[in-house]
């Protein structure tokens, strides 16, 4: 894994839209796994900025998200699919046809799963895969548990999860306890991976992530086996790494 400690968010976000656009640069047709979340949000406003400037063109890529709850309508304004419309896809030259979000509405959500996980076959794999970190170590909605799911699944929240969500809602009563999640086989099968994470609540998930072991305690650790990973983190966030 490359380590890249910045001073702040706002050069956490500037260097990680670097390392993202490189690969849109080199592959104009990329397919790129997008996060959601507090922590993309500056590299987010850094690509449009990139798209305005004419310094990225997204009109050929497609796009594939990690998750999305179960039970809220894309419209919601909490709604990863709102988020990313919100965020980015409003804002940028790409073909809105072409970006996926797991549908929390569907009937039959094992369907949905296994459809999601066949899209991402169909287009022949995430080129470039954007990660936050939980305070937990969990990446997407993948917990720490016993065991962890390798293709798209339904999750049930961790109440540390919950909370931690519950300051984009009015209430935490109102936040979703259920949410359909990219496995950790679909993140791992990325070609390339950024993982970003600012501030001393991800300090503990980050140290496990340079620990040199792998738990299903922090399910990040397992990208360690991943050949080609970039951690972008601020100064906070790296503070326990020795």
């Amino acid at each position: 894994m490359k380590l890249i400690v910045t001073k702040n968010y706002e050069e956490l976000s500037k260097i990680a839209a670097e390392e993202f656009a490189k690969v849109v640069i080199e592959k104009p047709t990329a397919v790129l796994g997008l996060a959601t979340g507090g922590s993309p949000i500056g590299m987010y406003k850094e690509l449009i900025a990139k798209c305005e400037n004419k310094e990225l063109d997204f009109s050929k890529c497609t796009s594939i998200n990690l998750d999305e709850y179960i039970g809220l309508n894309p419209e919601h304004e909490q709604s990863y699919r709102n988020f990313m419309n919100t965020n980015l896809f409003n804002h940028i030259n790409i073909d809105k046809t072409k970006t996926f979000v797991p549908n929390g509405l569907a009937k039959n959500l094992e369907e949905e799963c296994k459809n999601y996980d066949n899209k991402i076959e169909e287009l022949g794999g995430i080129d470039v895969q954007l990660l936050g970190i939980g305070n937990n170590g969990h990446i997407a909605f993948n917990e720490p548990g016993d065991e962890l799911s390798a293709g798209t699944h339904i999750i049930s929240l961790t109440e540390s999860t919950i909370e931690a969500n519950a300051r984009f809602f009015d209430s935490i009563d109102e936040v979703p306890r259920k949410a359909l999640t990219m496995g950790l086989g679909g993140i791992m099968k990325a070609k390339k991976i950024i993982l970003i994470a600012s501030g001393e609540g991800k300090a503990e998930a980050i140290k496990g992530l340079f620990s040199g072991k792998i738990t299903t305690d922090n399910p990040a650790t397992m990208l360690q086996m991943h050949r080609d990973v970039v951690v972008v983190v601020d100064e906070a966030a790296a503070k326990l790494i020795k």
